[in-house]
Order: structure tokens, then C-alpha cells, then sequence
């Protein structure tokens, strides 16, 4: 999640399944490009607060985003039709750390359609929130004002939610029905840095992936791994990746350890092998704009990008992958 902005398509169905002609992706070395036909489907308007922060999958192959500064949850369709899906209620005076605004940031979809995005505000309105079809918000777990809530992951064989604070440095696990907030997993490998030139923003993206929570760590370059012990507590932190500098969100393109990873200042999205190797797969050249996340579903690559510093082209990309890549 970067810092406070200035604020002042159409695709067929196929598009989904890679079959539109586009620029070519940056190829691996000695190899075919991993990912390709790479395509704008939505643009979005910076000066509205339509900055895409986080994303969540439909099984229609749709997309819902939050919008942070517009406090919203949008639905975009593969032929990029965006509609409001839901608002956040507005709050007095927010003091959200370094944005200073109320903002929606990480969303996770249940397998029933429910939604869950956490509100960051700087109030006693900070917290996860849960959105059920056909419903208004509702706060089912409160966080603290001071920190920064920001990744969210849903592990519903466990029946919890993790969220990342870029602030405090705390991965908070809730129960998915609701309920007290736990610090599941805190220390220095998921603080942002003390000093300059550090942006404030310690863990980020959170995800559920083979019986562990992965975390990055934006101002550390770092992508982390905490294995989830018998018991449902966290085993000693490890790290997985590093000198990814600006890493945001992150997504698992297969069953094994590989990694799509966004990068968000060098407008990059690389692959990150379990062997330490980075391979970029895509760049401004291919539409990004800032990319903020990553979604995988099959060999379709789901890609916004917030534009909140530059405040140019925030938009929805989709790419190809050509092969499914981390079996390992």
C-alpha cells in the first residue's frame, strides 16, 4: 500500500484463456516467455479514488477490487464492465498512519460469496469487515487505529483470517465468523525499518499456501513463510525471498513454492523460483502502472495496478501463463 495520492474496455470472454494478441512479456533466460498476451481490460479513474488495491476472484473469472481511497469494493467483469459492488461507511476525522484517509485495502472471498476486506482508518472503525451477498458492510473484528491492516488472507479449512500490518508489524489471525483479534505472528523480519529510507510499510500481502502464511515485507525486499504448527500457532519465521525491493502483493501460480510477485515502485511483476532466481515477467511496457497485486486462476494471470504515485493508467490487466510454473 503506498503513500497518500494527490487525488484532484473491452475484451471478450477469451481473453481469459490468453487467446488476444498482445505485446509480448520480458521471455525467462534460454527460454519461451512464461507469460503472455498481456492486456488492459479496465481503466480506472485516479481522480475518483479509483485506485485498485487488492483483488479477489469470482468463479466466472470476474474480479472484485478495492478501490482504497474511494473506500468501495468493485466487480469487474472479463470484458471490463466495473460496478460498485460495495462502499465502506465513511468515518470522522480517519488518522489512518501515513495516508491520513480511510482506506479499504485487502479482500478474501469465501467459497459462498462472501467477501471480506479490512478497513484501515485511524478510528475505532479499523478492523475486518465482512460484506455477504446482497448486504451492507458489517465489522466482524476490530483492529487497532494505530496500525495499518493491509493484506488479508481467509483460510477456511482453519476457519480464520490473517491480516497483515504494515505498521505494527503483526500478522492478526480472526475467526472467520468473528470475533477477538490475535497477534499471530509479530518481530523485526515483519517491522518496516526504523529509519529512513524506509516507507513505513513493514508486512503487506498475506497469503494461505501449503499449511504455512506467506508475508511480505515491503521496506525489507523480503517474502516470508511462516509454517501454521499443529496446535494453530506460528513456527519460526522464515525467509523464503529477498532484495525484492517495493514487493506488495504475491500469488502461488501453482501447488508448489514459486511466486508471482508485484513490485510495485519498478512497475514489475517477476517470478521468484524456489531457488532464490527472479525472472521478469512483465513491466510498464506491458501496461503496468504500479502494480498493487496478483490473483492466479488456471493459466490466467490477474494484475492491478493503483497508479497512486504516478496517477496515471490505474487499471485491470490479464496475461497468459504459458506453462504452470512451481510444481516444485
Amino acid at each position: 500500500m503506498p503513500r497518500l495520492p494527490r487525488l484532484t474496455g473491452a475484451a471478450s470472454a477469451a481473453l481469459a484463456l490468453g487467446l488476444v494478441a498482445a505485446a509480448p512479456a520480458a521471455p525467462a533466460a534460454g527460454d519461451e516467455p512464461l507469460v503472455t498476451d498481456a492486456r488492459v481490460i479496465a481503466h480506472f479513474d485516479p481522480a475518483a479514488g479509483q485506485t485498485p488495491e487488492n483483488i479477489a476472484l469470482e468463479p466466472d473469472g470476474s474480479a472484485d477490487l478495492t478501490f482504497a481511497f474511494a473506500r468501495t469494493v468493485a466487480h469487474v467483469t472479463l470484458d471490463g464492465t466495473t460496478t460498485r459492488r460495495a462502499e465502506l461507511p465513511a468515518v470522522a476525522n480517519p488518522d489512518t498512519p501515513m495516508v491520513r484517509s480511510a482506506v479499504v485495502t485487502g479482500i478474501a472471498r469465501a467459497h459462498d460469496g462472501t467477501l471480506y476486506v479490512n478497513y484501515a482508518t485511524g478510528t475505532d472503525a479499523t478492523g475486518i469487515w465482512r460484506i455477504s451477498p446482497g448486504a451492507a458492510p458489517v465489522r466482524i473484528a476490530q483492529l487497532p487505529p494505530d496500525g495499518f491492516p493491509n493484506g488479508l488472507a481467509l483460510d477456511e479449512h482453519r476457519g480464520v483470517l490473517y491480516a497483515a500490518d504494515s505498521v505494527r508489524g503483526t500478522v492478526w489471525r480472526v475467526p472467520q465468523a468473528g470475533g477477538a483479534a490475535t497477534a499471530w505472528a509479530t518481530g523485526p523480519a515483519l517491522a518496516p525499518l526504523p529509519a529512513p529510507p524506509a516507507s513505513g510499510y513493514g508486512a503487506n500481502g498475506v497469503k494461505v499456501h501449503r499449511n504455512a502464511v506467506w508475508v511480505s515485507n515491503s521496506d525489507r525486499g523480503t517474502l516470508l513463510r511462516i509454517p501454521v504448527v499443529q496446535d494453530g500457532s506460528a513456527g519460526p519465521v522464515e525467509t523464503r525471498g529477498d532484495g525484492l525491493d517495493g514487493i506488495d502483493d504475491f500469488a502461488f501460480p501453482g501447488h508448489g513454492r514459486s511466486v508471482l510477485v508485484a513490485l510495485k515502485p519498478g512497475n514489475k511483476v517477476v517470478l521468484l523460483r524456489p531457488d532464490g532466481t527472479v525472472t521478469t515477467l512483465l513491466t510498464a511496457e506491458d501496461g503496468l502502472s504500479e502494480p498493487t497485486s496478483v490473483a492466479v486462476r488456471g493459466r490466467t494471470v490477474y494484475l492491478p495496478s493503483g497508479a497512486f504515485s504516478a496517477r496515471h493508467a490505474p487499471n485491470l490487466l490479464l496475461a497468459h501463463l504459458r506453462h504452470l510454473i512451481g510444481r516444485g
